[in-house]
């Protein structure tokens, strides 16, 4: 029996091409007051899968705008109510549902600060969208399961293409709009090796750079609540400070590599840990030591991460069932989560 977690994986092609079709005036719109505003930092509020969105948001915008980008911890509004001073910023409100009172209070607080504030929200009519002067509705339809796919993938995509549209970059621009074809090749690829691995796993790790950093969180937080693994996401450079020294033999590292700047560091991580005795699974890349997971060919460097999480998505489905898990229903878990 098909779960609703891989129907909805299913959609993200589609749902991706609703948000680029459907929010192209509100992208503009919002693209434009940034540009206007011009800030001289941008500032995210998110939490979960969305603040893992933010993450890459995050790099992607420090990379291609060279403005410093930093999350906002939403209970400096929501519990503690202090005010901070955001003249001069731009604050990006992220969240699925946009119903949890902690991220929509923090974003009434930072428009009240004095930054430019954009939801970026599956529910256009949310307290989030009312509190932003800005909002870009994700049209990523219906999401059941608890595990949230489609509207990540959807959160992180707007959030790219608001950055491409903003900077006016041809490039990004393109590559946005080519991203719905790559994602439908990203559903079809065989990381059947990986669930072999991690049918028996206690533990794993989910290594990235740069934007794929977020998505390596991303892909550690599914693994714990679809799968019952623990898991961890790190940079393949911080993991070397620290958490490095509890891998042993046999302990499985999945590193999200990517054809850019830092793949030549993501492989030397990989074959370190190797060396170290570990089973280490590498995307799209050759890595002594490690298994090679097939990845998309062609992608601009600043999207390949989110494509990479589509491949995820498919593949942590039917691991969890592998495992004997509900994909639907994660123990203990629901879908809207509203926090103070």
């Amino acid at each position: 029996m098909t779960s609703q977690m891989a129907r909805e994986v299913a959609e993200i092609p589609q749902a991706a091409r609703r948000f680029l079709d459907l929010s192209a005036g509100p992208l503009r719109e919002a693209a434009g007051a940034l540009r206007q505003a011009e800030p001289r930092m941008l500032l995210t509020v998110a939490r979960g899968s969305s603040d893992h969105a933010a993450t890459v948001l995050k790099y992607a915008a420090e990379m291609l705008a060279g403005i410093p980008v930093a999350s906002i911890g939403p209970s400096v509004a929501s519990i503690y109510g202090r005010p901070l001073a955001l003249a001069g910023a731009g604050c990006i409100g992220i969240s699925q549902s946009g119903q949890s009172p902690d991220i929509v209070q923090m974003m009434q607080a930072a428009r009240q600060g004095g930054a430019l504030t954009v939801a970026i929200t599956n529910h256009g009519e949310s307290p989030l969208a009312a509190a932003a002067a800005h909002c870009l509705p994700l049209q990523a339809g219906a999401e059941t399961a608890v595990a949230a796919t489609k509207t990540f993938v959807c959160s992180v995509l707007a959030g790219l293409a608001l950055l491409a549209e903003w900077r006016q970059d041809r490039a990004l621009q393109e590559a946005v709009a080519a991203t719905p074809e790559a994602m439908e090749r990203a559903l079809a690829l065989d990381w059947s090796p990986l669930s072999a691995r991690l049918a028996r796993a206690q533990s794993a790790y989910v290594l990235g750079r740069g934007p794929a950093i977020g998505i390596a969180a991303e892909a550690a937080l599914k693994l714990k609540e679809t799968c019952g693994l623990h898991a961890e996401g790190f940079s393949a450079a911080e993991v070397l400070h620290g958490p490095a020294a509890i891998v042993h033999s046999g302990f499985p590292v999945l590193a999200l590599a990517v054809d850019d700047e830092a793949l030549p560091h993501v492989v030397q991580t990989a074959e370190r840990l190797a060396a170290q005795g570990a089973d280490v699974f590498l995307t799209g890349a050759q890595a002594k030591g490690a298994v090679t997971l097939p990845g998309v060919d062609g992608v601009h460097p600043l999207l390949a991460p989110l494509v990479l999480a589509v491949a995820f998505y498919a593949f942590v489905e039917t691991l969890s069932r592998r495992r004997g898990f509900d994909p639907d229903t994660p123990p203990h878990l629901r879908k809207v989560t509203e926090t103070l």
